[in-house]
C-alpha cells in the first residue's frame, strides 16, 4: 500500500506544501468521524444563522468550518483562509507561504438524510504585493492552484487530488486512519452516456441549454446511444462520479430574475473541481469561458459550470454558442 505521504514525495511536492495537506487532511479525519456518528452527536439539523450565500446553516456546516479554520490558522503555513462559511477572509500568519479556500461540507442539504457530502480544498502560493487580511490574495486564476481536492464521506472516505501531476485517488484506511492510494493517475473517458443536473431548474435555463438536455433524453435523438441522467444534489459526489467513470456535470446560469444568476462558487467549488477534471483529461467550461481561465473578483463569485468528459463538453458548449 502506498500512503499519501509517500506519493507527495514521489511527486517531488514541496516540504512545506505536504505539511499543509496533511495539516487539511488530518482535519477530514475529524470530520470523517463526527459524519459518521450523526444523530448519535447531535450535530444534525439546521441553525438559526444564514451565511453569507443567503443559506441556512447546518450544526455540521459550523463544526467543519471552525475545525478547518482552527487548523489553518495555527499551522503556521497559512496566510489567508477563505471559506463558503465566512462572510470576510481570515487572516493567518502574515509571512506564511499559502492561502487556502475551502467548502467545508458540500452537499449540506445530504446531511440529515445520510447522503454523500464532501469538503473541497483548493490551495495558492500567497501574494506578497497585497496584504494578508485582504481579498485580493485569492484574486489569481485556477491555473495558479498548487493543490486542489476534496473528501468525500461516504460507504467509504475517499479523497481526490491533484497538485503538479494526474488527478488520484486514494482511500482513508480506518484502522490506521491512513490516506492510501487506490487509483493512481485518473483518465476520464472522452465520450459518454451520463449527465447531471437539476432537471427541476429547466425552466430558468436558457434556450440552448434546454436544447441540448432536450436532445439527450429524447427517443430519437441523433447520437446513437440513450442518456441517463445522475444526480446526488452534492457537487462533490457528482464529480467524485465524473472522475471515477465518465459523465458531464452542469450547472448552468439561470434566467428567473432580470440579472442572471449562477449557483456555484468559483473559488471554492468551480476551480478546484476544474483542476482535478483538467489534470484526469477532461474540461471545464463556464458557459463560454475555460473556468481555470478565471480570476474571482470577489471570494464568493459565482459561475456556471459545464465540466466532465471532454467531447461531452464540447458537444454541449456547441449549443451555447
Amino acid at each position: 500500500m502506498i500512503r499519501i505521504d509517500e506519493k507527495l514525495k514521489e511527486q517531488h511536492t514541496k516540504e512545506d506544501l505536504c505539511l499543509l495537506i496533511h495539516v487539511i487532511l488530518d482535519t477530514t479525519k475529524v470530520i470523517d468521524y463526527k459524519v459518521n456518528k450523526g444523530a448519535l452527536s447531535n450535530i444534525l439539523g439546521a441553525t438559526s444563522e444564514v451565511n453569507i450565500q443567503g443559506e441556512t446553516q447546518k450544526k455540521l456546516d459550523v463544526i467543519c468550518n471552525q475545525l478547518l479554520k482552527d487548523s489553518l490558522q495555527s499551522c503556521g503555513l497559512v496566510r489567508t483562509i477563505a471559506s463558503e462559511e465566512e462572510d470576510f477572509v481570515v487572516e493567518g500568519y502574515p509571512d506564511a507561504p499559502y492561502i487556502v479556500a475551502f467548502d467545508p461540507l458540500d452537499g449540506s442539504s445530504n446531511i440529515d438524510i445520510n447522503g454523500q457530502i464532501g469538503t473541497i480544498f483548493t490551495i495558492y502560493q500567497a501574494r506578497n504585493d497585497v496584504a494578508s487580511n485582504s481579498e485580493e490574495q485569492f484574486s489569481q486564476s485556477g491555473h495558479a492552484q498548487v493543490c486542489a481536492g476534496y473528501v468525500l464521506y461516504s460507504a467509504a472516505t475517499m479523497l481526490a487530488i491533484t497538485t503538479s501531476g494526474p488527478t488520484s485517488f486514494y482511500t482513508l484506511d480506518k484502522n490506521s486512519q491512513t490516506y492510501v492510494l487506490t487509483t493512481d493517475s485518473i483518465e476520464i473517458p472522452m465520450k459518454t452516456n451520463e449527465f447531471s443536473v437539476n432537471m427541476a431548474n429547466s425552466a430558468f435555463w436558457s434556450q440552448g441549454f434546454n436544447n441540448y438536455i432536450n436532445d439527450l433524453v429524447s427517443a430519437d435523438n441523433t447520437r446513437g446511444r440513450r442518456f441517463n441522467m445522475r444526480w446526488n444534489g452534492a457537487m462533490v459526489a457528482d464529480i467524485h462520479r465524473v472522475l471515477s467513470r465518465g459523465g458531464i456535470f452542469c450547472y448552468p446560469t439561470h434566467f428567473d430574475t432580470p440579472q442572471p444568476s449562477a449557483k456555484l462558487r468559483l473559488l471554492y467549488e468551480a476551480n478546484p473541481m476544474a483542476l482535478l477534471i483538467e489534470n484526469a483529461g477532461g474540461k471545464a467550461y463556464t458557459e463560454s469561458i475555460r473556468i481555470l481561465d478565471l480570476k474571482p473578483d470577489d471570494i464568493h463569485q459565482r459561475v456556471a459550470v459545464i465540466m466532465g468528459s471532454a467531447s461531452e463538453v464540447d458537444f454541449c458548449l456547441g449549443y451555447l454558442e
